[in-house]
């Protein structure tokens, strides 16, 4: 009967040594990332399937580094990414990652949209990218996917940092806070709907008599058009509707499909169990995170066959779950 006892207390020690310990880095306060990430970590601390903490950061970029470059002696940083900031980082495209491409980076699931915000109040003249030439803008924390995508789209409409009358690179909460304060007069922001830090800027313009300005990128437009050509397959048509921040017309604009991703190095086992936690929880997810309502079996396999690979064991779960063939 001891010896039982200690083969059992053995296997237990022997089971919890197995457990990973995870890092997951998502973003700023105020972005959607921080929560979703923070709602994983508790979601899979509950289940049992790993030793995990969530960390702010200044999200896409920051935590592909983090990712490639923090990982190891049992600990793995896994992330919440947008995919041009993947691909790029993938690919060595971008300057961060030139001298070694983020080859180690797997895909565990597609997240949920992105929507490409440009924030302004009505009254600043700006109603198009171009108007953004000679005005104080922020183009998210350095590091940032928001970042990314604001240069991207620049470059598209012909512009950069120089043309504007002064470049601040704030997040979101810090970004929504200059603009109300008087500032900046626009800023980028890429997040799902709604973005707690829009919501409380739209909220402070109205008590001051004012009113949030989404600046549109219609898929008609030359800007989306040419970012389309570019950079194809990248980004989708969107719309972010009047009601999320009491704007006064809905805002056609580009979405970005986010990517939660693991290095290649996290055990099959432990991708497979993080994976089935995620979604026999989507409940959990979705209450404590209104974009997760997009978060889905249909809608995790979406880039599955693309450029960056999905880790071989949230395919398997993905296979048993019917989600792939």
């Amino acid at each position: 009967m001891k010896r039982v006892l200690l083969v059992l207390l053995a296997l237990a020690g022997l089971a919890l040594a197995q457990k990973p310990k995870v890092v997951v880095a998502t973003g700023g306060v105020g972005g959607v990332y921080f929560y979703y990430g923070t709602t994983l970590a508790e979601i899979w601390n509950k289940a049992g399937v790993a030793e995990a903490q969530a960390i702010q950061t200044a999200a896409s970029i920051d935590n592909l580094l983090l990712l490639e470059n923090r990982t190891g002696g049992g600990t793995y940083y896994c992330a919440t990414v947008l995919p041009d900031s993947a691909y790029l980082a993938y690919t060595g495209q971008h300057d961060r990652f030139k001298e070694r491409p983020a080859k180690s980076v797997r895909i565990l699931f597609a997240m949920y949209p992105n929507f490409l915000h440009i924030v302004t109040r009505e009254g600043t003249g700006i109603r198009v990218v171009q108007d953004l030439k000679g005005k104080r803008v922020s183009t998210g924390a350095p590091g940032s996917g928001t970042e990314v995508e604001a240069l991207l789209v620049l470059q598209a409409a012909g512009l950069s940092p120089k043309d504007f009358a002064k470049q601040e690179r704030l997040g979101a909460q810090e970004s929504a806070n200059a603009l109300s304060e008087g500032n900046i007069d626009a800023f980028f922001w890429s997040g799902g709907l709604p973005t707690g830090a829009i919501t409380e800027l739209a909220a402070s313009l109205a008590r001051k008599g004012q009113r949030i300005h989404l600046v549109p990128l219609d898929p008609k437009s030359t800007v989306v058009q040419t970012f389309q050509k570019r950079f194809p397959g990248l980004a989708g048509p969107g719309v972010i509707p009047k009601a999320v921040y009491g704007a006064r017309s809905d805002t056609p604009t580009l979405t970005f499909w986010n990517l939660f991703v693991c290095p290649q190095s996290l055990p099959e086992e432990a991708a497979y169990a993080l994976t089935r936690a995620t979604f026999e929880n989507l409940a959990t997810l979705r209450q404590a995170v209104a974009a997760a309502r997009d978060t889905s079996l249909e809608n995790a396999v979406r880039f599955v066959g693309g450029t960056i690979p999905y880790h071989e064991g949230a395919l398997r779960y993905f296979r048993e779950a019917g989600a792939l063939k």
